[in-house]
């Protein structure tokens, strides 16, 4: 009898799996980065990296635009000053060492200034700090693969709508039920995956970018991260996400037809969510079952 109600246990448990362990529900999370139509800014910076990359395109923006306006200026007076009507007798000089010597020295010192504000928010994004989490994303054609590297279990994650889960890569009425029993909205279609990247707020996590068949590029634009992912190469980034939320970006590296068609992911979740779809997901792709309350016997009288 003990085996029979072992057994069906068992069985039960295995059966809820599938449902479990991406039940980390979008609809309790904002939907922080995403692309909006007619949009022309950066997506909400979640990370100090996406802040200091933010940062430094607005300083390079003003830098230019001023260098811009100076140069069409500059060509402005000098087509009013020395045309023919207002100076009828050309200039015969074939040099002028002053000019010369400012036009040299000052884009040195603007390119060194440049240099001196972005080598550092390139280093930092080179450094890779100790991680709270380690995930391996595997690029290929066309959806990715995702391992947790400290925790023994893995999945591959594809768009909701490709034709690996039945869809075309149209929003169809199937697709678009698809999506809204994921929890996410007919918008949210070319973006949404079935599985998703789960990691806890406020912790480093690092990525490790590789490719199994074409070059791939892995990237979330509200972190600030985007890596190449090369066959053959283990590359990796790393992000720290301040802000719980569903975060999306897609293949960035053009890697054959269904290119479109890979997104990618990621939900940041409250390290208690976290812990929780942690066993979840052991349960379900490493068949770890979670451990069980200990059994209270009853004293012998």
């Amino acid at each position: 009898m003990k085996k029979h109600l072992s057994l069906a246990g068992l069985l039960a448990c295995i059966s809820s799996l599938p449902a479990m362990a991406q039940s980390v529900d979008p609809q309790g999370l904002e939907v922080i980065g995403k692309p909006e139509d007619r949009g022309v800014g950066f997506q909400p910076a979640v990370t100090e990296l996406a802040r200091d990359l933010q940062w430094l395109d607005g300083m390079i923006l003003v830098i230019i635009t001023i260098i811009s306006l100076f140069v069409t200026g500059l060509l402005a007076w000098v087509v009013i000053r020395y045309n023919r009507k207002r100076n009828p007798e050309p200039a015969t000089f074939t040099h002028h060492t002053p000019v010369e010597i400012a036009w040299t020295i000052v884009p040195i010192l603007i390119l060194v200034g440049i240099g001196a504000w972005s080598l550092p928010i390139l280093f930092r994004q080179q450094e890779i700090p100790v991680a709270d989490v380690t995930v391996k994303a595997i690029g290929n054609q066309w959806y990715w693969s995702y391992e947790y590297v400290d925790e023994d279990f893995g999945f591959d994650s594809y768009m909701i709508g490709a034709p690996a889960l039945g869809g075309d890569n149209m929003k169809t009425p199937e697709v678009i039920e698809q999506l809204e029993a994921a929890g996410y909205s007919e918008e949210d279609f070319l973006l949404a995956t079935d599985t998703a990247v789960v990691v806890p707020v406020d912790k480093t996590i690092v990525v490790q970018v590789t490719g199994s068949d074409v070059i791939h590029s892995w990237t979330i634009p509200a972190f600030g991260v985007k890596q190449d992912a090369v066959p053959g190469r283990l590359a990796e980034l790393w992000f720290k996400a301040e802000q719980e939320g569903v975060y999306f970006g897609q293949c960035s590296e053009l890697c054959g037809i269904a290119h479109a068609y890979m997104p990618i992911t990621v939900k940041v979740v409250s390290q208690e969510e976290y812990d929780a779809w942690l066993e979840r997901a052991k349960a379900e792709y490493a068949g770890i079952a979670a451990p069980s309350a200990p059994v209270q016997l009853a004293a012998a009288d």
